[in-house]
This record gives structure tokens, sequence and C-alpha cells, in this order.
């Protein structure tokens, strides 16, 4: 049996719960079982990532919300999680999906978000999916 965790970086809860409906849809529709892991913010992914290799996921899902503030701290927090998250997709040959959202503002995270829209988190769990395929 597939076992995918998600880890979810929980900053804006109402967000990340329409990404996890989308999740849960495309998995199950898959007959996939999954775990979640909840950390803080989207910095804290990586090293999620990096304890769980060890737990014997077959793949991964990342998700979370990333909104652009007054400040650069926007673009440190994008840059170092999805660097940190793709340096050991790349290293450990990793089958993920990603659904960090990286946004101007609220509208748009929840339009990406929301299952009947753009459904992202549904997204990253079947190119988590597909990615296990390629392995």
């Amino acid at each position: 049996m597939t076992r995918i965790l998600v880890i979810e970086a929980r900053y804006y809860n109402h967000i990340n719960d329409f990404l996890l409906q989308g999740i849960d849809k495309a998995l199950k529709d898959n007959k996939v079982s999954y775990d979640i892991l909840s950390v803080p913010g989207a910095l804290e992914i990586p090293a999620a990532l990096n304890m769980a290799l060890e737990k014997g996921y077959d793949a991964y899902v990342v998700v979370g919300c990333i909104i652009r503030g007054e400040t650069s701290h926007y673009d440190i927090v994008c840059n170092e999680s999805a660097h940190g998250v793709y340096q050991l997709v790349l290293k450990h040959k990793l089958a993920l999906g990603n659904a960090i959202l990286t946004v101007e503002n609220e509208a748009q995270a929840l339009a990406r978000a929301r299952p009947d829209q753009k459904d992202k988190g549904g997204d990253a769990a079947r190119a988590a999916l597909r990615m296990l395929e390629i392995q």
C-alpha cells in the first residue's frame, strides 16, 4: 500500500484547510493512505521533510501559503523553503508534490487553494503520485 506524508505549514489555517481538502480527495480517489505532519511555517518544511525520510513513506506532499507582506521576509521564506525542499528531493530522489503557494494577497491564495477553483492541493497530490510512478 502506498504511503504518503503531507507536510503542512499551518500558518494560514483557512487556506490550508482548502488545500488539504483537495489533497484528501485526490489521494482517496487513488486509494492512497496518508499522514499529516504540521509545522509552524514554510521555513520549517525542509527540516521536517529531512527528519521524516527514515519513516518509510513512498512520496511526499508539501503544503502551505506564503503571502507577500511589506518586507523582504516574503522573498526569504519563498526562496529558502523551496530551495531546502528541492535539495532533498534531488539528493534523495523523492517523489514529491508541492503546494506551497506563493502569492501577492489572500484572494490569490484562496483561488489557488479552493478545490472548486484551481485546486493546487489536489494538483500537488496527483504530482506526487505521478513522480512515484517515474521512480
